[in-house]
């Protein structure tokens, strides 16, 4: 399912869950296990532009195609940045990476 996603654009692998873990600060084993219903819950949290960002930025595309991507000026670049990344280290996005009590208890 994920072969599509934006995220495979510029990824070859679906690590999306070690950025998270690194960005948002969260233990790599306390985030939702299944690679579906992970990237859901990161698609349901950010914007198409931040997620498509998140995908770029983490494959290390440099700053000037991100800015001819998203049409963005240098200043405007970096505020995209900080707004994504202060977005994913938020409590109630941060939280929602993670195993719930009820999914835990289930495996």
């Amino acid at each position: 399912m994920l072969e599509n996603s934006v995220w495979r654009q510029y990824h070859n692998e679906n690590n999306f869950r070690e950025k998270l873990s690194e960005f948002c600060s969260l233990e790599i084993g306390n985030i939702i296990s299944d690679d579906k219903d992970l990237y859901a819950v990161l698609k349901a949290k950010l914007t198409k532009k931040e997620l498509k960002l998140f995908a770029m930025d983490t494959a290390k595309i440099n700053d000037e195609e991100l800015k001819n991507t998203f049409d963005l000026n240098d200043e405007e670049l970096q505020q995209a940045k900080y707004k994504l990344y202060k977005k994913l280290k938020q409590d109630k996005v941060r939280l929602s990476f993670l195993v719930s009590s009820n999914e835990s208890s289930d495996h």
